[in-house]
């Protein structure tokens, strides 16, 4: 019989058909089971990233109300502040006053009227209260002045009282006020060193530069894993542009992750820590102002950003 039979053919693609279409089913089923195992990922990513959304919402919200709530505060504080003065000059007449009948008591010696301003000179020891009173006026004063400090401070840093448009800004007043804003996040963990330049005023958008600012300090003050570190802040300018350095001694950041941190969603911190959106907000709105970020980071060693912004907008700008 020949090879070639036509019968022994037949008889041999019968034998293998079933096999193939195994086959085939086989790697169908592999391909769903691939294709299915990608969409729950997606899904998982998806959910994530509205997690991360609406944690963000949450917090700009928070943001929004701590910023009314502010702007709320300055007017008692205000009066509180101007009333405070005001009874300042009050109680230095009332003393001058005193003065001038304490003068009059000897002409009283040694009548009932004498006696009776003695004993309640004592009785309600005068002369400490004379020491102590400007003293307690002096610390109140201080407070109240601390409390309008951060309040202004938080409308500097929110702007809530003012429109958004590009203006001539200090930085290193940016920078002071954002400090205090997030002085509670930092105090625990790190002792903060200025080093600054001189810096001319740039144009900008103050409050947006002030979200970088806090991004980058908040940051640096979670990096630091020992019980303290420092943070550095230095400035400087050449003459077209200004930089901005904050450098801690933190943790680092793993080679493999520098290319990533603009990212939005990417976070190395634990889940509840960190939306992964601060420092992708914060690149957009350095190239918002025509600048750039860099990031230098060495584990075990910590972290340097730079922000480089132009004193004035490009021409074709």
């Amino acid at each position: 019989m020949s090879s070639h039979d036509p019968l022994l053919a037949e008889s041999a693609n019968a034998t293998c058909s079933p096999l193939s279409a195994a086959d085939v089913t086989a790697d169908r089923v592999k391909e769903l089971l691939r294709s299915n195992e990608e969409l729950m990922q997606l899904n998982a990513k998806l959910s994530d990233a509205q997690d991360k959304l609406m944690q963000s919402e949450k917090m700009a919200s928070i943001g929004q109300l701590a910023a009314g709530v502010a702007h709320e505060i300055n007017n008692p504080i205000g009066f509180i502040f101007s009333n405070f003065g005001t009874l300042e000059r009050y109680l230095g007449d009332l003393f001058q006053m005193l003065a001038a009948y304490e003068e009059a008591e000897s002409a009283l010696a040694g009548t009932p009227a004498a006696a009776r301003l003695r004993a309640l000179r004592e009785k309600i020891e005068l002369d400490f209260l004379k020491e102590d009173i400007p003293s307690l006026m002096a610390e109140s004063k201080d407070g109240i002045t601390r409390v309008r400090n951060i309040v202004q401070n938080l409308k500097d840093f929110s702007r809530v009282d003012t429109s958004q448009k590009w203006v001539l800004a200090d930085l290193h007043h940016g920078i002071d006020s954002t400090l205090n804003i997030v002085n509670n996040e930092i105090k625990y963990k790190a002792e903060v060193v200025k080093a600054y330049g001189e810096l001319p005023d740039i144009e900008c958008l103050p409050s947006e530069l002030n979200q970088v600012f806090m991004n980058l300090l908040v940051n640096a003050a979670h990096a630091i894993q020992a019980d303290r570190g420092v943070i550095t802040i230095s400035t400087g300018a050449d003459d077209s542009r200004v930089w901005v350095e904050i450098q801690d001694t933190g943790e680092g950041i793993a080679k493999e992750n520098l290319g990533r941190i603009f990212d939005p969603f990417f976070t190395t911190k634990a889940v509840g820590k960190g939306t992964g959106l601060g420092l992708s907000l914060s690149y957009g709105i350095v190239k918002k102002h025509f600048g750039s970020i860099d990031v230098f980071s060495e584990q075990g060693i910590g972290t340097r950003f730079r922000v480089t912004l132009p004193i004035q907008h490009p021409q074709e700008a």
